[in-house]
């Protein structure tokens, strides 16, 4: 809902290139844009009755159009997710700014403050989160919509103080609206359509029962949305509101239907928390899509995993960088996002109404086929006229990253198909039988650590020895010297192995033992155990010399022993 705060903005851009006539076909255009948008509420929500697990476009395309036309449909939700979560936070802070304009120059601090603030809400869990977005929401749908009552009430805008003294973005001397101009107002006004697929891709976040639940979202969701991109249209028909640089749209509404006072100013906050939060539509969604491609093995499966909150954690943390270095590549600037975000959007759209029209079909659901083909039709032309008209305006950036984002997803399931055709994934492994084990415990000390470590490697293996790296510094020597002394006075029954290096290092040396070992002793299973010490408080963690670290990755690295840290907490 958030987005009538910059889809009819959009909309005003494109036609003030014609001057005031070009305004003039804003309800028009804005009319065009609801209907679509009736269309989809619609289609989608056939889509959450038939995918009431969640994905949305992905789950329909990868059941009735094929893996490959699935991972188009997963990219272009990536790329809207990623794109909405940056469109509504300079949104946001460009809804603060027009409130105070002294702080236009700081937009990006302040959209990387705020982008910190909502991820930190939503790796707290989607619940909590949930229920602090629930009065911002009512809070700005009630100020919108007493805003166009109140505003049709007016004869003339009762203030323009907002805008005052800032520069029109008109056309001063353009009469004519060709066809291609109200193509690219609709292009660009259909960036109030993102999110309308959101409910249907993250059905499993509602309460049972989760499908019914989130028809009537999305039903909710479209009928207030059409109600306030039409209202708002017709209030700017009829203040013959004119664009200007560094103020909303929406903010020069509020001016005008409520005049310069407290109500105004209610109005911009509201709309920049709403906006700023959401962005929690990305942050609910996005981690879904990544679970379910994770599921089936087309990106890290990191992203399958949650927290204690049930938070999918890497997800969220993913989207807020991706989103932060969008920020910094358009400066914190609405309008340079814009064109690069209604083409992922249209691509799914499409996508998944063309595979509900094959569900319904192959159930004989005519009716139903037909609302969905009617949806693909509209949201197919939408895709091809928006990539026209935005393409010069950034939109190629979105050409390109997306099939680089299905050839990404294409090459992650290669590997796990190597990965898993090597671990022989799928076939009954051989009966597990017993070997010789040698545990190897580098120690440098006699401590209680060394103790501890010795005691645990006897348990686990049929032969231990502990390993010391002996430099040939006079100094070195004297401590390896009392080494061998105390080990041999302390006598725990596991034989010292002294290690000579001529560099001052302590993983080369052990793992050219453990080689050497691994060709006497070929049926040998040898570990390496290091010990290490944990301290008590995280900033004394500060104060260690990392040599397990240190160990444990040359070990990795350069052998096929096994390495075991066996941390000893203080």
């Amino acid at each position: 809902m958030a987005s009538v705060a910059y889809g009819p903005e959009a909309i005003v851009l494109v036609l003030a290139a014609a001057g005031a006539h070009g305004l003039g076909f804003t309800l028009p255009v804005t009319l065009a844009i609801a209907g679509l948008l009736a269309v989809l509420v619609a289609s989608y929500r056939q889509v959450i009755a038939a995918f009431p697990d969640g994905g949305g476009s992905y789950a329909v395309a990868k059941t009735h159009l094929g893996r490959r036309t699935s991972l188009v449909a997963a990219a272009s939700l990536v790329l809207d997710y990623v794109l909405n979560v940056a469109v509504a936070v300079t949104a946001s802070v460009a809804a603060l700014t027009s409130a105070f304009p002294a702080l236009y120059d700081d937009r990006l601090p302040i959209c990387l403050g705020v982008l910190v603030l909502i991820t930190a809400v939503n790796l707290r869990g989607i619940v909590d989160s949930a229920r602090a977005f629930i009065l911002p929401t009512a809070v700005f749908v009630g100020a919108i919509l007493a805003m166009v009552v109140v505003g049709l009430f007016r004869d003339a805008p009762v203030s323009t103080a907002a805008s005052a003294g800032h520069a029109s973005v008109l056309a001063d001397d353009a009469t004519a609206v060709g066809a291609l101009l109200l193509l690219k107002a609709f292009a660009s006004g259909c960036s109030a359509l993102t999110g309308v697929e959101a409910i249907a891709n993250a059905v499993p976040s509602f309460r049972a029962p989760a499908a019914r639940r989130a028809q009537r979202a999305e039903v909710a969701l479209g009928a207030l949305l059409g109600v306030m991109l039409i209202g708002l249209s017709v209030l700017i028909s009829r203040f013959g509101l004119q664009p200007v640089e560094g103020v909303t749209v929406l903010a020069q509404l509020a001016d005008a239907s409520f005049g310069h006072n407290w109500v105004f100013y209610v109005v911009q906050f509201a709309t920049m928390v709403l906006l700023a939060l959401s962005a929690n539509t990305s942050f609910g969604g996005l981690p879904v899509l990544l679970k379910l491609l994770a599921r089936d093995d087309f990106v890290p499966h990191v992203f399958g995993l949650k927290a204690d909150r049930q938070v999918h954690r890497h997800g969220v943390v993913w989207l807020a960088v991706v989103s932060a270095g969008l920020l910094v590549f358009s400066g914190g600037d609405t309008n340079t996002l814009v064109p690069l975000f209604a083409i992922g959007v249209f691509v799914g759209f499409t996508l998944a109404q063309t595979g509900m029209v094959l569900h319904w079909r192959a159930t004989r659901q005519w009716g139903r086929a037909a609302l969905n083909g009617l949806g693909a039709l509209l949201t197919g032309v939408s895709a091809v006229v928006v990539t026209a008209t935005k393409f010069h305006d950034g939109a190629w950036l979105i050409v390109i990253a997306l099939p680089l984002l299905v050839l990404l997803f294409e090459g992650v399931h290669r590997a796990y198909g190597r990965i898993g055709d090597r671990l022989g994934v799928g076939r009954i492994p051989a009966a597990p039988h017993r070997a010789h084990s040698l545990v190897l415990v580098p120690v440098s000390s006699l401590t209680r650590v060394t103790s501890e470590a010795l005691t645990a490697a006897v348990s686990l293996g049929d032969e231990v020895r502990a390993l010391t790296v002996c430099h040939s510094d006079p100094e070195d020597r004297t401590l390896t010297e009392a080494l061998e002394r105390d080990w041999a006075l302390w006598n725990p029954g596991v034989p010292l192995v002294l290690l000579a290096s001529e560099w001052r290092t302590l993983g080369r040396p052990i793992t050219s033992y453990v080689r050497e070992l691994t060709k006497a002793r070929p049926g040998t299973r040898i570990t390496v155990l290091i010990p290490e010490a944990e301290p008590e408080r995280l900033w004394q963690r500060l104060l260690q010399n990392q040599r397990g670290a240190v160990v444990a990755h040359a070990v990795r690295r350069d052998t096929d022993a096994a390495v075991c840290r066996l941390r000893f907490r203080i």
